[in-house]
């Protein structure tokens, strides 16, 4: 069975992206590695303001659903964060639709406030102030 999950790249903002994100989903696991903690290669060594920067990490959902994540390494091309991506997110708790939309909503763009659509009873989208497009809905 194939799966998907989104993979998120950013601007040296990935360590406080995943703690946000791993807080409003409520993860169950989190892992996150630095370009300074791979193994060393002298051939290819890490400098010293990529150390903080993630490599790679991973937050685990319940229902078995994984977002990964890294940061672009110095000198490599820069990305545009939020354009390329959408994220839908359906929950069968309300409250919980409403509580993330508040979270991402801090510092973040409010495109569409949670309202009765005709697909769901609660439902939104909201730019985060990392750039990243959510669509919240309700699904019953």
């Amino acid at each position: 069975m194939a799966k998907m999950h989104p993979y998120f790249v950013f601007k040296g903002e990935t360590k406080e992206a995943v703690a946000l994100y791993a807080k409003l989903f409520n993860a169950k696991n989190v892992n996150v590695l630095t370009f300074g903690e791979m193994p060393e290669n002298p051939a290819h060594p890490v400098p010293e303001e990529a150390k903080h920067l993630v490599m790679h990490a991973l937050i685990e959902l319940e229902g078995d659903i994984k977002m990964m994540f890294s940061d672009t390494f110095p000198g490599s091309p820069q990305v545009t964060v939020g354009d390329n991506i959408t994220i839908a997110y359906m929950s069968e708790d309300e409250n919980h639709i409403r509580s993330i939309f508040e979270g991402l909503s801090d510092g973040g763009l409010v495109t569409m406030p949670l309202q009765e659509t005709f697909w769901s009873k609660c439902y939104g989208q909201v730019t985060d102030k990392f750039g990243v497009l959510w669509q919240l809905s309700y699904e019953q």
